[in-house]
């Protein structure tokens, strides 16, 4: 038995959160934004990745990726409303199915941090880093 890809069940999972694709459409990606990616003014993009975690082989199927998340914006203000629908689509979910998959939970590891990323000039992100308990069989 082969365990799913836990990014593309949290893709799909975002992708249907009204509140979060308001602010940024389609642009949510996975590991990284692409390059010379661009939105208007009040509008923003998302990236995320696994950068570790946990599993158990006394629980097939069930892991734990910690994730990262930046919440990009043009604005400061912008980038943080992103982090905001974010939190507020994930923080605390229970049990909720994503196509054959299921998010048992997600709880907060890290609250939001605005940064300039100085390496992206012009554009702000909020980081923030979530641990998701998915069953991935």
């Amino acid at each position: 038995m082969s365990i799913a890809d836990t990014n593309a069940i949290l893709k799909s999972y975002l992708d249907t959160c009204v509140t979060l694709t308001d602010l940024v459409s389609t642009r949510i990606y996975c590991p990284r934004l692409p390059e010379n990616c661009t939105w208007a003014a009040d509008k923003g993009a998302l990236s995320f990745f696994t950068r570790g975690g946990t599993s158990t082989p006394y629980i097939p199927g069930i892991i734990s990726p910690s994730v990262q998340f930046d919440c990009w914006a043009s604005t400061p203000i912008v980038a943080r409303s992103i982090y905001n629908k974010l939190y507020d689509n994930l923080q605390g979910i229970q049990d909720t199915a994503v196509g054959a998959y299921k998010i048992l939970s997600a709880i907060e590891e890290v609250q939001g941090q605005d940064l300039v990323d100085e390496l992206v000039p012009n554009y702000f992100r909020t980081l923030t880093f979530f641990s998701i308990m998915i069953r991935a069989e």
